[in-house]
């Protein structure tokens, strides 16, 4: 999820807006930095493959499985701004390594967990690789925006995006052969007998070498990326901004006060469709799968997510974000509503199909609502940074899924596709518009 800071170049040839570097120095670190965006779109996704396996072992409602997920995103709200402080004090090179050695440290804490088993521990260890990805976020985002030429910045963007939705795309392939595909739970047919305790042992302790392999390859990445010299931001870029932004109040403008709360809206979206996506279809009269064959569709969903960006990106080229975001909308409201009143292979692949709907939703909302804040971008990009706190809310579905019925619980995607066309139409039109920031 990347977040934009409008810049211009003050002199010229192709070099970097913060350092002055050249270009060929710049690519590599981007090429690098992409891989940043692919480890926590990998490590996020997963969760949707784990949920199901955590809700078998620990006999868990769907209350306390989207709990798991509201405790990753609750590490949104509360390490957003100390992330901030620590990257003005230690820098965005050193704060990237501090978040993958958490990121790494939370994998290791899952070891723990599943030997035990404990579902106190694992939402901790959860917590603590969802505060080293914010971490990441609120440092590699701004970084990659400036790190480099300013015309070229959307392109940047983009580009890592895609590489955020490539590792969100292999994640249930990956969750679903070493996860769900080497348990008792997970190979089972759908309505089988609830699992002995020796069994649900057993399955616990199959995230142990996934996540001892996410650890290790945190732990090379941490290295590798202390060790490159990646082109330095400098403080002077910083003072300039504080001058320009004196006086000036992000609360004057309409698309960023009703962009904040629609990306806590989205979130709740995204996340619910995810999350609850393999306990769905694996109903018997839906898809009638096992949860490893459900991870394969889940696979699908995600992969539409990443079409869907590419052929955003091109179409947004000659027709409005705007309309295009509306356009989104209400497809993914029809499509949530043909899942909630349907049944079989027709609720599946209703609900698969939402991922195209869904893929250009977060960064069209997050560009248009920083779009005419000048001077005050990256304040504005912090906040809608926080926002992503919303995909928490998910345990909210898990409650309606308790009450009325899992199905049901979809009603809730459709209300938050209904604001998202409110802001579509009306909450994105820009107020009290400022010229672009600029950098030395």
């Amino acid at each position: 999820m990347a977040m934009p800071i409008q810049t211009s170049r003050a002199g010229g040839g192709a070099t970097s807006a913060a350092s002055g570097a050249p270009a060929t120095s710049y690519r590599a670190a981007l090429t690098l930095l992409a891989s940043l965006f692919f480890m926590w779109g990998f490590i996020t996704v997963i969760n949707g493959t784990l949920l199901p396996h955590l809700r078998s072992v620990f006999e868990l409602s769907y209350t306390q499985t989207t709990l798991i997920e509201s405790v990753w995103f609750i590490a949104y709200f509360f390490a957003s701004i100390p992330s901030a402080k620590l990257i003005e004090r230690i820098g965005y090179q050193r704060s990237m390594v501090v978040g993958l050695g958490m990121m790494a440290a939370g994998a290791l804490i899952m070891v723990p967990a599943a030997r035990m088993p404990s579902y106190e521990v694992t939402l901790f260890a959860l917590f603590v690789i969802a505060s080293g990805i914010t971490l990441l976020q609120v440092a590699a985002n701004p970084y990659v925006a400036v790190v480099g030429s300013p015309e070229t910045a959307s392109s940047r963007l983009n580009l890592v995006q895609a590489f955020n939705s490539a590792g969100a795309t292999l994640a249930p392939l990956f969750g679903g052969y070493l996860i769900l595909g080497r348990t008792t739970s997970g190979t089972a047919a759908a309505g089988a007998a609830a699992l002995t305790p020796a069994e649900r042992l057993a399955d616990a302790q199959s995230v142990v070498l996934p996540y001892l392999i996410v650890a290790g390859v945190l732990a090379v990445l941490a290295v590798v990326i202390a060790r490159f010299p990646l082109p330095a931001m400098g403080a002077a870029t910083q003072r300039s901004a504080k001058a320009d932004r004196k006086g000036l109040s992000l609360w004057t403008h309409r698309n960023l006060v009703f962009g904040i709360p629609a990306i806590f809206i989205y979130l709740i979206a995204e996340i619910g469709v995810g999350n609850l996506f393999i306990n769905f279809v694996s109903q018997p009269d839906i898809g009638n799968l096992t949860h490893q064959q459900a991870s394969n569709y889940l696979f699908l969903l995600w992969g539409g997510m990443m079409v869907g960006r590419l052929v955003g990106a091109f179409v947004m080229q000659k027709v409005d974000a705007a309309k295009v975001l509306a356009v989104a909308s209400i497809g993914a409201a029809i499509v949530m509503l043909i899942a909630t009143f349907t049944t079989g292979h027709v609720a599946m692949w209703a609900l698969i199909s939402v991922g195209l709907f869904h893929s250009i939703m977060f960064p069209t909302i997050f560009t248009l609502g920083i779009k005419g804040l000048g001077p005050l971008t990256e304040e504005g990009s912090g906040l809608l940074i926080m926002a992503i706190a919303g995909g928490a809310l998910v345990v909210v579905q898990g409650w309606l899924a308790d009450a009325y019925g899992l199905q049901w619980s979809f009603l809730l995607t459709v209300a938050c596709e209904a604001y998202i066309l409110f802001y579509a139409l009306v909450g994105s039109r820009v107020t009290n518009a400022l010229p672009d920031a600029r950098v030395a």
